[in-house]
């Protein structure tokens, strides 16, 4: 299956993965998983691909036989509709697949705002939801008993580019106290816990905020708050606004020639940054939950350099694989290892199973807090440099030494 363009799936209402049969398999029943997730609106990149990511994992578990219960195998079609990016639209088309399409699993949606809109869905029919790309965690303090993420919870992200900003300072002879830090964040769930979490380590390791903007609603010009930049000079730079954010951040970042010695920022990946900016974005500092240098592996995928290479070959136009792909791909992981640890396709036994996860994927360990957030998997912090994708942070995760100050070309 190739990539589909974001105006061939806007075409269609809704766009169904039908199992791949084999030998092994051609017996098997379909079992149907659900998502309202974005193919068209500001969220469309990175809904796209976590639906490659869904894909991806849905025909390789059919391939090695589906999902087993009992004495029976089970083949998964992935049924999808658009949300349009609005979380109301979330909502409405989630009632549509229980109501009218009798759907009993659902896959999560793309963005904490679009996953805050389905998870009082969820939770008033009962129905399991296991998502990929809702980081906020405001999602996990609500109660919800039938809402699982296998990613990192939102705080995470550029929290450790303060860390290491502190860290570098001290290398350097310097107080930590010394470092201005300038700040532009999307008014959204996630960026707004993005935020939270490196407003709590600023004043944990004693940096200084110099600039704490807001990014515009349509996230198309920050040239207001790099204007401030220059007159400023922080230290760093860290912005949060999903794929578009990021995309404005680098082109303007380069028309500006912004010099600041570190700039950190979500999105990097799916955004695809490198692409289209090439040389001005070396030395950016890009979170992520998944890298393909990391040592996870899985006997689906094998190691995450494995995936890396199919998930390529398997769709056109990817230079780097997003994290947000990779963690789409863990969900319907989960939801193969829950349904065959239940051994039931009973919506409350097949919910306690995936309470219950404890596992090792390609993508990261996945365990499940009670809040129903992933307590199993660091974030990782990467550099570019020279084009490429470097882990530097965590030191014990590292393949590459932190290039300060970045050197932009």
């Amino acid at each position: 299956m190739r990539h589909l363009t974001k105006w061939t799936l806007a075409a269609v209402a809704s766009v169904a993965l039908v199992g791949v049969s084999t030998d092994a398999n051609a017996a098997c029943e379909e079992l149907v998983l659900g998502s309202a997730i974005s193919f068209t609106g500001k969220y469309s990149t990175n809904g796209i691909h976590a639906k490659n990511g869904y894909d991806i994992a849905a025909k390789r578990i059919n391939e090695m036989g589906g999902v087993k219960i009992g004495d029976k195998c089970y083949n998964f079609t992935i049924k999808y509709y658009d949300d349009e990016s609005t979380p109301a639209r979330t909502a409405q088309l989630l009632e549509r697949l229980i109501k009218q399409d009798g759907v009993k699993y659902f896959l999560g949606p793309y963005s904490s705002a679009t996953t805050k809109a389905a998870a009082p869905v969820v939770e008033k029919y009962k129905i399991p939801m296991i998502e990929a790309e809702g980081a906020s965690r405001s999602l996990f303090n609500k109660g919800y008993k039938y809402l699982f993420a296998v990613l990192s919870t939102s705080e995470q992200y550029l929290a450790s580019s303060i860390a290491l900003a502190a860290e570098v300072a001290k290398k350097n002879g310097k107080d930590p106290s010394s470092v201005k830090v300038a700040m532009a964040f999307e008014n959204d769930p996630f960026s707004l816990d993005v935020r939270a979490g490196v407003v709590d380590d600023v004043k944990k390791h004693g940096l200084k905020i110099v600039i704490d903007d807001k990014l515009p609603r349509d996230l198309s010009d920050m040239s207001a708050t790099l204007t401030k930049v220059k007159a400023v000079k922080p230290d760093l730079l860290v912005v949060s606004g999903h794929s578009k954010g990021a995309a404005t951040a680098a082109r303007q970042i380069k028309e500006l020639q912004i010099d600041t010695p570190m700039i950190a920022m979500t999105h990097c990946e799916s955004a695809k940054i490198v692409k289209k900016f090439g040389a001005a974005t070396n030395g950016f500092l890009c979170p992520t939950q998944w890298a393909e240098t990391l040592s996870y592996k899985d006997k689906y995928f094998g190691t995450a350099a494995e995936y890396d290479t199919l998930f390529k070959k398997t769709f056109d136009g990817y230079k780097n694989v997003p994290y947000q792909a990779a963690q789409a791909s863990a969900a319907v992981l989960v939801w193969k290892d829950a349904f065959e640890r239940a051994q039931s396709l009973d919506t409350e036994k097949v919910r306690e199973a995936i309470a219950a996860t404890d596992m090792k994927t390609f993508y990261g360990n996945i365990k499940f807090s009670k809040a129903g957030n992933n307590i199993a998997k660091p974030m990782v912090l990467r550099q570019i440099q020279d084009g490429k994708y470097n882990v530097v942070a965590p030191s014990e995760w590292a393949s590459h030494k932190v290039v300060h100050p970045r050197k932009a070309q």
